[in-house]
This record gives structure tokens, sequence and C-alpha cells, in this order.
């Protein structure tokens, strides 16, 4: 059964990787499991209304095209779909026939984080996850589907077998969200050691402190949603969620693990922020050093500059055709313009010195 708007998924439904096809069907019919890939949705249905328990995954292109429309197709209303699509990030609907949550996925490329929506969808015997070609993060579970559904005892009840299995892909979700912060903390140490580097351009390396802190907002921004919604989960009271307390203790233990996460994330903004300080106070002592130096340097101009200027001034006075100059007045003239030059150089020496731009001789009492 086919529909021609879908195209087959053929990166991923190779017979190396049978598990990363489109769709994926894991399921409990007659106390035995099977399991179904296909590129389109419909080829589950015959499966799921025969199961007692069954899980769907599916990837999708668009969100906004094709989430109502494949969710349609397995027997969720769409007004479930449009109110879960109207929150951005994270969101929890209980319709109590059906009920969905909407997680956000986490993935990170050098220092961009994108938070992609994924959907779990909840009915009767069924829970179906769509998400983007992008997250291919339940690839494990379904390799090992079935063999975790023969785990499930025959005589629990159905609310509960689906709390179970969707307790098994909240927790499969946060684990690939969770390795997300380690990319972020290795480019982090890359910053760190570019910091050290005097001869990387202080430009640029603002520019990647801000790139690293947006990433660290964007997660933080994931994780908080999701644990918005597990919370909401964890106390919502939905008819086909467990009223079991030990297994909703379960989804309390979720809800801290995003937190702990939480906090690691903005103890590496901390440490990130520790990094500005270091870095302005870097750019502060340059700033302060060259002060010093064109200070310096102004105050040795200022003394060069009148110990010039005096004696070149009267020279241009004593050239004047009103003085007339023999021979043997070479010998005074030359004395009074070497003594103005000296005259003139210490004055403006200690006219320096006593304002300050000349540094000082350090004190032999601190030694």
């Amino acid at each position: 059964m086919s529909d021609s708007s879908v195209q087959p998924f053929n990166a991923f439904s190779d017979e190396k990787n049978p598990y990363r096809a489109r769709g994926f069907c894991g399921a409990i019919a007659g106390g035995k499991t099977q399991n179904l890939r296909s590129e389109w949705i419909e080829d589950f249905k015959p499966i799921v209304s025969k199961a007692q328990i069954a899980w769907v995954d599916y990837i999708i292109d668009d969100f906004g095209k094709e989430a109502a429309k494949t969710a349609v197709k397995m027997g969720f209303s769409e007004n479930l779909i449009q109110a879960l699509l109207k929150n951005k990030r994270s969101g929890y609907e209980d319709f109590e026939t059906e009920m969905g949550l909407v997680l956000p996925a986490i993935h990170v490329k050098g220092f961009e984080v994108i938070l992609e929506p994924q959907l779990i969808l909840i009915r009767k015997n069924m829970l179906l996850t769509l998400h983007t070609r992008e997250t291919t993060r339940f690839a494990h579970i379904r390799r090992y589907a079935e063999k975790y559904l023969k785990k499930l005892p025959s005589s629990m009840k159905q609310n509960d077998k689906l709390t179970m299995l969707l307790i098994r892909i909240l927790d499969e979700s946060n684990s690939r969200n969770f390795d997300h912060l380690q990319e972020i903390e290795e480019c982090g140490d890359t910053l760190s050691q570019d910091l050290s580097n005097s001869s990387i351009s202080r430009t640029k390396l603002g520019g990647r402190i801000y790139q690293m802190k947006h990433a660290l907002i964007v997660y933080l921004s994931g994780l908080w949603a999701t644990a918005d919604a597990l919370s909401s989960l964890r106390y919502g009271d939905a008819e086909l969620i467990t009223d079991d307390q030990k297994i909703l203790d379960r989804i309390s233990a979720l809800v801290s693990e995003v937190h702990a996460q939480i906090n690691l994330a903005e103890h590496l903004s901390d440490v990130l922020a520790s990094g500005l300080e270091v870095l302005q106070s870097i750019y502060n002592n340059q700033l302060q050093i060259l002060n010093n130096r064109l200070a310096l340097l102004v105050a040795y101009l200022t003394i060069i500059g009148t110990a010039l200027l005096v004696p070149n001034t009267i020279a241009t006075v004593m050239g004047n055709a009103m003085f007339e100059f023999a021979k043997q007045d070479i010998g005074w003239y030359i004395a009074l313009i070497i003594v103005s030059t000296i005259v003139a150089t210490m004055i403006s020496w200690f006219a320096v010195k006593k304002l300050g731009l000349l540094p000082s001789k350090p004190d032999s009492s601190d030694d």
C-alpha cells in the first residue's frame, strides 16, 4: 500500500541498515512479537489493529504539512495534532481517549544548536512517534524493540504497558539530547586553548565566544522545554497513563536527569562567563600597557621638544641682521647654545617628572 506523495527513504532503508527505514512497527499480537519496516505508514495499520500493544516510529520531512495527515492515518484526531503543534518547543495534551507530547530533539554541529520537534502520540494499544529524518535517535530501540516488548509481563495492565514503553522511548530521547552537551564542551575546550594563544585575533575570539554562549542558551531552552513536558506528563493524570506509583516514579527520575543536565549546562555557562572576564582583563591590561607606553613617549617627546626649542629660538633671534657677529664671538655663541640646551632639558625633565609622566624608581624598602 503506497502513497505517491511519499518518496522511498532510500538513504535509510538499505540492507545494511534494516532498522533505519522511514517507518518501523514493533508489536505484540496473539502473544507473539513481530516487527515490520516500510516506507508507507498505511502498511502498519493491519498489525496495529490486531496487536495488544504496538509502537510505530515514522520519519516525516515537514511537520507543518505531514504531521497531521500521518497521525490521522493511524487513527489520531487532527484536533490533537493541531493543539500540540501550537507549542513550538514542547507541549502536552490529553483528550482522554488519546494524548500526545511534543518534545525537542537537540542536534549540535559545532556551535550550531538545532531544535527539531518530535511527536509522541498514544491511543488504545498504540504509541506513535513522528520526527524528521534528521532525527535518527530511535534506531537503537528499533533494533531491540521485539526483545523489550517480550519482557513486558502479559499480566500487566494495558496502560502500564503503554507507560513502560513510553518511558523507554523518553529515556532514549533524553540520552541522545544529553550526548550533545559533550560536543559543546569539546568545542569549549578548543576555544579555551585559543584564548591562551596571543597570536589569534581577539575579534575572532569574541565572535566564537558569542557563538558558544548562544549555543548554550539554545541547548538550555531545549532542556527546559523537555523538563516542562515531562512534568506535565507526570502530574497530568491522563487516563491512558498508569496509576502505579512505582512506574510514575520512573518519569520523575527522567525529570531529575533533565534537571541534572540543566545544572551541568549552566555550570558550563558559568565557566564561559569566567573566560569572558579573563578575556576582558587581558584587553584591559593590554590597553593599560599601551596607555603607559604612550604617556612615556609623550613625556620624552616633551623633553626633547623643549630641549630643542629653546636653543633653536636663541639661534633664530641671534641670527637676525641687527646682531653683528665677528669671528671672536663664535666661542661664547656656541657656549650659549650648549648651556641653554642643557638648562632647557633639565627644566623640562623636572617639570615632566613632577607631573608624574615619568615612571618613578622602585622603592628600595620594598626589596
